[in-house]
């Protein structure tokens, strides 16, 4: 600023733009005109010799048009004020200008008194919005404010709802669905399924989905394996159990100690196709000791997609589970068989047990029983349900 006086520039990729606001500002003996530009890389160019003290900068123009210009300037000289001047009043191009930090925003047609005010007001580190914008951006902000509070008070409700689960005794329930061994009928293992209220209507990954968005998700994966664990201590010691956990569950030293704990007998630990594991090696080092106690390890989902092989070939599991949409009516799908048994060549190459999960009818359960598949899991060897006696499949 020299003596009082603003030095202000101006940015608009139309010539007739540029003179029109040179001319208003002329006007103005507060105000002196130190350049204009004619794009967004020209004004970068502009603001650094020139140094004014406010920019009028067109809102769409060439090589990034003026939120892009804005971004920089502001980053580069944060002395330096600028104003949106644009035809554009749409409330996505003002969020636009006052995201990338613009102090004002005017549209073009405004008269000349709002355009020098805002000069004016920038110029003294206040902002102005003109009447043609100032009620959308009003109603924009209330209702992004409006969304804001409802997604607070969704998480506020999710988060009551998980940690009533977790807080009562009761509200956290378990069923076990049975492992069987395809060539004697006989039950070889049990899985772990979490029940919450509300089952089946809402599926417990959505339970876990629900912990997870509100970050709960560990606290409701240790109560449903300590539940699972407890529970399962009664089965027959040559009954190995299922349990489903997260990487992130696996990584904490006292989930560890749980499974290797010899009261929780054989067990189990299956990833699913849809955990994400960020960091296979940490992944593998919290596992090993757990392996070397006698835990094993299944890859879930198998054929569901291609994160379940990426499992299989970073961890190499013990167990490798083909998911239901492979199973669903193999008997009568030549390419389902032929990739079932691709699958089978595989575990054997790498000496791991197959499981089929979701075996349903009769015709599925002989089709793999014909390929060789040693175990299977499904509606047609066994529900989930309470931890009982369990009968053999003929």
């Amino acid at each position: 600023m020299t003596q009082g006086r603003l030095r202000v520039a101006i940015v608009d990729d139309e010539q007739e733009i540029r003179e029109a606001l040179s001319a208003l500002i002329s006007t103005d003996p507060n105000l002196d005109m130190v350049g204009s530009a004619g794009d967004a890389l020209e004004a970068e160019s502009l603001v650094r010799e020139a140094r004014p003290d406010v920019v009028l900068m067109d809102v769409r123009m060439p090589n990034g048009g003026g939120p892009l210009a804005t971004k920089r300037i502001r980053r580069a000289w944060p002395s330096t004020r600028v104003i949106a001047v644009s035809a554009y009043d749409d409330r996505t191009t003002v969020f636009d200008m006052l995201r990338a930090g613009a102090a004002g925003y005017v549209v073009k047609g405004s008269p000349g008194d709002d355009i020098l005010e805002a000069i004016r007001r920038a110029g003294a580190g206040q902002g102005l919005l003109s009447p043609e914008v100032s009620a959308e951006v009003v109603s924009e902000l209330a209702t992004r404010l409006d969304a804001q509070a409802s997604r607070e008070r969704a998480d506020q409700a999710r988060a009551d709802e998980v940690r009533t689960i977790l807080r009562e005794p009761g509200r956290l329930g378990v069923a076990f669905q049975p492992v069987v061994s395809l060539s004697s009928g006989r039950p070889v293992a049990v899985e772990a399924l979490a029940r919450f209220p509300q089952t089946p209507k809402v599926k417990p990954t959505m339970w876990f989905a629900r912990a997870e968005a509100v970050g709960l998700r560990v606290e409701l994966e240790k109560a449903a394996l300590e539940l699972a664990l407890e529970t399962a201590s009664a089965r027959p010691p040559e009954i190995e159990l299922a349990v489903n956990l997260s990487p992130a569950m696996l990584e904490r030293a006292d989930v560890a100690d749980m499974l290797a704990d010899p009261r929780s007998g054989r067990v189990i630990v299956e990833i699913t196709e849809n955990a994400q594991v960020e960091d296979y090696r940490a992944l593998q080092q919290a596992l090993d000791p757990i392996r070397k106690r006698g835990v094993r390890l299944a890859v879930d989902d198998a054929g569901a997609g291609f994160s379940s092989f990426r499992h299989i070939l970073q961890l190499s599991p013990d167990i490798i589970k083909v998911d239901i949409t492979l199973t669903r009516g193999i008997d009568a799908d030549r390419a389902k068989r032929a990739l079932a048994a691709a699958l089978i060549t595989f575990t054997t190459e790498i000496g791991a047990d197959i499981i089929a999960e979701g075996i349903e009818t009769a015709a599925e359960l002989e089709a793999l029983r014909s390929l060789g598949v040693g175990f299977g899991q499904g509606f047609f060897l066994g529900r989930p349900g309470r931890l009982e006696a369990l009968a053999p499949v003929g």
